[in-house]
């Protein structure tokens, strides 16, 4: 199994029964590939379309069915489209359950930077402040370290900010965490890693569980692919 299918893999088990999810631009797209049909998740996207299914075959890509990233989705039987300002109006009314989003920093206070790097060209910032400002919970999914193996989880994020203490959950490469008062608190290690491992990767303040559990999904959990309609 890649390492993204794990980590979005992971974050789809997190979903729960009847919630209403937006998944940002890059690795939480695919998110929505590996929810069940018992999960009933709507996936919500802020350029207007709810009810997001896996992505289509490349036969049947359409142009004008799309996410917030611009590719090609599928729309459930239950799914519909709308303006973007009343996508807005639900996000800024509380009504998604769940962000998951990429990130370039995360602090170990949950603060989020996720839109520029200084001196580099960034188109804005999106929807992304307000998913992670406005959403109940945010998971994040994001590498470990950057290209050049720089740590992206720190004591404090030293780039521009999305949102102050917005972030709930971190999954990486490495495992997952949960942000608490007291810094991170390391959940689960993916397999073949231990705790002091990803401790010596990670620079800020982190405890580790008790116990400590494997992001490996069960067999059965494996073999589930997307649920749904055929597509």
């Amino acid at each position: 199994m890649q390492v993204q299918e794990q980590m979005a893999r992971r974050a789809a088990r997190l979903l729960s029964f009847g919630e209403v999810v937006a998944l940002g631009i890059g690795l939480p797209t695919q998110v929505a590939e590996y929810v069940t049909d018992d999960q009933r998740v709507t996936f919500f996207a802020e350029n207007g379309v709810a009810g997001i299914g896996p992505r289509p075959r490349a036969d049947r890509e359409d142009a004008d069915v799309i996410n917030a990233g611009g590719q090609p989705v599928t729309l459930l039987s239950h799914g519909s489209y709308f303006d973007s300002a009343t996508a807005f109006a639900a996000i800024r009314g509380g009504r998604l359950t769940t962000a998951v989003l990429g990130a370039l920093q995360v602090s170990e206070q949950g603060d989020l930077a996720s839109w520029k790097i200084p001196g580099r060209f960034s188109p804005g910032m999106g929807g992304s402040m307000e998913l992670a400002g406005k959403a109940r919970r945010t998971i994040v999914l994001t590498r470990h370290e950057t290209r050049d193996g720089q740590p992206k989880l720190l004591p404090s994020c030293t780039i521009p900010l999305t949102a102050a203490r917005a972030v709930d959950i971190v999954i990486t490469d490495l495992g997952m965490f949960a942000v608490t008062d007291d810094g991170l608190l390391l959940q689960e290690v993916v397999p073949g890693l231990t705790a002091d491992e990803v401790l010596r990767r990670t620079p800020c303040r982190v405890r580790v569980a008790d116990p400590l559990g494997s992001m490996a999904p069960t067999t059965a959990q494996a073999s589930e692919g997307a649920g749904g309609e055929d597509r």
